[in-house]
């Protein structure tokens, strides 16, 4: 990032309250070079910690996928848990050989996965090494799907951006969720006019290695993002040990909630009110709209999903965070920037 930028960054947190300034200076993340043939799309998975890897091997290796998915095959792993997380440790070896039964290459680095693949899906379910474990994809210069959440803090989100820049490689990131075909209609094809408003909910289960809703509540904070878009300027959490409820205040004075569950069945949904009336979200039918999205990214190099947006989902994360800590003070977005930004120095 050049000085100018850094200075432009300040500049627009203080007076926008949003932090965006340090994407301003980023092109679109485009993939360049020949386009898509008739020849196999070879994807690489980093990280058999998680079912999404399970789920994501069996969509892409189907002898029959589901449209969009044609001409793409997991074809080489690389097996990473953190040791610090039982129950990732406890999964690693099961999905590891259960991603190796459908024909995926087991290997023992991500140097010899890249040497493999044309992208990559990094599937790890910890956060915290997903900027170490992208920036030789980066490097690369290869197409790299980031499952949520993005990183485990905002200031490596913009590190992986960054080095996104950097070295002109496509990045997408997002939860399956944002692709509900209610939260598209609501957020994307504006089916209910302007959204005035929205409340989320889904499971938001606790991992002491993370950020509360950076673990599992980012789901249902995505896909209050999916509705309302960007712009939230400060945010006030309500927390017990079985329930969070984050009320987000956005610059158009309009208010979004996301509601965080730890009893009770897991579920996912919410609801919309916009101009034109009000509809549920819900319900989540599984990972095909996702892969589906996935697919295309990995053929145009084009991410569905802005950086900025990414982004602040994080800051609104971390605000709850903040907000929790001061317990349940309003805490403005900018102020989340504005720290990020000083440990990028």
């Amino acid at each position: 990032m050049t000085d100018f930028n850094r200075r432009r960054f300040i500049r627009n947190s203080t007076l926008t309250g949003l932090g965006l300034g340090i994407l301003s200076g980023l092109r679109p993340l485009m993939a360049v070079g020949k386009p898509a043939t008739d020849t196999v799309i070879r994807i690489g998975i980093i990280g058999l910690d998680t079912t999404h890897a399970i789920a994501f091997t069996k969509a892409f290796n189907n002898a029959t996928p589901v449209a969009g998915l044609e001409g793409m095959r997991v074809v080489a792993a690389f097996p990473q848990a953190s040791l610090d997380i039982a129950l990732n440790q406890q999964r690693l070896p099961n999905f590891t050989e259960q991603v190796k039964n459908m024909g995926v290459e087991i290997v023992d680095s991500i140097d010899s996965l890249l040497s493999k693949v044309d992208v990559v899906l990094l599937e790890s379910n910890d956060g915290r090494p997903h900027l170490n474990q992208a920036l030789p994809v980066l490097k690369a210069g290869k197409k790299i799907f980031i499952d949520k959440p993005l990183a485990a803090s905002l200031v490596d989100g913009m590190r992986i951006f960054e080095a996104a820049q950097k070295y002109n490689a496509p990045v997408f990131s997002a939860s399956s969720l944002r692709f509900m075909e209610s939260a598209q209609q609501a957020g994307v094809q504006q089916v209910l006019g302007k959204v005035l408003g929205a409340d989320t909910y889904s499971p938001a289960a606790l991992e002491k290695t993370h950020p509360d809703l950076f673990w599992y509540g980012i789901h249902g904070v995505e896909t209050l993002y999916t509705v309302m878009g960007t712009g939230c300027e400060s945010v006030t959490r309500f927390n017990t040990p079985d329930m969070d409820v984050v009320v987000g205040k956005w610059k158009d004075e309009r208010i979004g909630t996301f509601r965080g569950t730890r009893k009770g069945p897991d579920d996912f949904g919410g609801r919309v009110f916009g101009e034109k009336g009000n509809m549920p979200l819900g319900p989540f039918k599984g990972y095909e709209p996702l892969l589906q999205q996935i697919a295309i990214f990995f053929r145009t190099g084009v991410a569905p999903v802005q950086p900025a947006e990414t982004l602040e989902i994080l800051a609104f994360m971390e605000a709850a965070e903040e907000s929790k800590r001061k317990k349940g003070a309003p805490v403005l977005l900018a102020d989340i920037y504005k720290k990020a930004y000083k440990k990028l120095k």
